[in-house]
């Protein structure tokens, strides 16, 4: 199989894209990747897409109405369909899935191996997902992928400020939740449903403490302590009240606190110190926190002076 990490390569073939989209992935299923990318063109040359035949799926969530598509299936146009914005649409590669590109077109496209269902339903101690429910030339309306594509747009489209954390908790749940709802998976119900041991939570939280640029995966933390992400994540969040990436955010922010606290720091400096990407990334984070800017809540708190914002 073609490993996901060469994603943005292959769709951007597929779509005869000028340039590659740029690509996020996830490698928290014991060496299975899950990959998603953007991928647009306002302007498209005419023409029959490429083919990326594979032992795997593509999920497109489309952002862009697209009528009158004519699809294509093993070297054969079969149907043709009006595409609305806001759907999502599954294809199977073991088909060789094409259509004719003759509109402006913008989606994102989310690849899923057929290895990661086998392994999704290894974790959750369910029965094997055969085959996901692909109707070709039938987009399904589905709230859950629009709300993993609006959160996953902010990664892609600002790579420096998405940590691995929140890559990898978005692509397992896009993955689960496909398993469930197109591949029939059986929801957890028993054993996961458990927090972490004491000595496991404060283990865990040393290490993301440590690492405030969220650099690690949850795979590496996982494996620290035996675990599958799946269940490491869910006992995390049962044991935290967060998720692994959301309580990372919180260290930032209080990390972020503590310097301005403690040092006069200009802003740009303390967000690069608490492990944001920018200032800009730090201004976001804090005021969605907290309520109000860094440098207003300084001003407020400790009486400094000066124009950071």
């Amino acid at each position: 199989m073609t490993q996901a990490g060469t994603f943005g390569q292959r769709v951007g073939r597929y779509l005869h894209l000028k340039d590659a989209p740029s690509a996020v992935i996830t490698r928290s299923m014991r060496g299975i990747d899950l990959a998603a990318a953007e991928t647009q063109n306002d302007n498209p040359v005419p023409g029959l897409s490429g083919s990326m035949a594979d032992e795997a799926y593509i999920v497109s969530l489309k952002l862009h109405d697209y009528p009158d598509c004519e699809l294509w299936k093993h070297g054969k146009c079969v149907t043709k369909a009006d595409v609305r914005a806001g759907t999502t649409w599954l294809y199977d590669l073991r088909q060789d899935p094409r259509y004719v590109i003759d509109k402006p077109f913008h989606s994102i496209q989310f690849y899923l191996p057929r290895s990661a269902l086998d392994r999704i339903a290894e974790e959750a101690g369910a029965p094997r997902v055969e085959d996901l429910a692909c109707q070709f030339g039938t987009g399904h309306d589905d709230a859950v992928m629009r709300h993993v594509g609006a959160a996953l747009l902010q990664g892609l489209r600002r790579p420096d400020e998405a940590n691995q954390l929140f890559i990898d908790h978005l692509m397992l749940a896009f993955g689960a939740h496909i398993a469930q709802a197109y591949g029939g998976l059986q929801r957890v119900t028993n054993s996961a449903r458990g927090g972490l041991a004491p000595w496991q939570v404060k283990r865990a939280c040393e290490r993301l403490d440590s690492d405030l640029g969220g650099e690690l995966s949850l795979q590496q933390i996982a494996a620290e302590f035996g675990l599958s992400v799946g269940h490491f994540s869910r006992a995390f969040r049962s044991s935290t009240g967060l998720p692994p990436h959301q309580w990372l955010l919180r260290q930032r922010v209080k990390a972020a606190k503590q310097l301005m606290t403690v040092r006069e720091l200009p802003l740009a400096e303390i967000a690069i110190s608490a492990g944001f990407a920018n200032q800009s990334h730090f201004t976001r984070v804090f005021t969605a926190a907290v309520g109000i800017s860094p440098g207003v809540w300084r001003r407020e708190k400790l009486g400094v002076s000066g124009g950071d914002a």
